[in-house]
């Protein structure tokens, strides 16, 4: 149930490839239910049972791109030849409504989030980002190669990538070094209560 004395959260995870972050997310969705998910836009084709408005808001290159023009995305990236980008009119319509939101983002989009909220004081006011890493490349690498999905030469390149982007971990709120699902949640679980007592969050009861 949603707490009416405190301001709704705008949750941004982001980790590197294989860090864990999809079922991080997963798993926070699943133990709070007035959290929910910001759908993202993309360019490419519904996947068999994907819904419009349910997995993605599937859009056209055209359309995606008068979005940008617009300046109605807080971030957006090209990856694989497909467009994704997240909404700002997505966010705040579920922040406007008491929704705790939880983004699942790369670094760069983490960035690019931060910066409009530089510039928005709804945003600002809401935003807590969290960056969740491995213990180290070697874990890191272990688990890349479990999933059975890329070649060698792709699990370099992302180890290469990955350690690019865990050098930029002091840019955001919070650090978590990943341990065990059950853990990472219940550090999770801890921050976002952490978030929500802060006083500029928070109503204290009249007496």
């Amino acid at each position: 149930m949603a707490d009416p004395a405190s301001t709704p959260l705008l949750v941004i995870v982001s980790a590197p490839s294989g860090g864990g972050k999809t079922t991080l997310c997963n798993q926070l969705l699943a133990a709070r239910p007035e959290m929910t998910r910001a759908i993202t836009c993309t360019t490419r084709p519904p996947r068999t049972g994907e819904q419009d408005g349910v997995d993605y808001y599937f859009l056209d290159a055209g359309s995606f791109l008068k979005r940008v023009q617009a300046g109605n995305f807080l971030e957006h990236a090209t990856v694989y030849g497909h467009s994704y980008g997240t909404l700002k009119s997505e966010v705040l319509g579920k922040l406007r409504v008491g929704k705790d939101v939880l983004l699942n983002v790369d670094v760069q989009g983490a960035a690019a989030i931060r910066l409009r909220a530089e510039e928005d004081a709804e945003l600002q006011r809401a935003l807590v980002s969290v960056f969740l890493t491995p213990p180290s490349l070697v874990v890191l690498e272990e688990r890349l190669r479990r999933r059975g999905t890329d070649a060698p030469t792709v699990i370099q390149k992302r180890l290469s990538v990955a350690r690019q982007e865990i050098a930029q971990w002091k840019n955001f709120d919070y650090l978590l070094v990943s341990q065990s699902v059950t853990e990472d949640l219940r550090r999770m679980q801890a921050i976002v209560e952490a978030e929500k007592m802060k006083a500029p969050r928070s109503v204290a009861p009249e007496f």
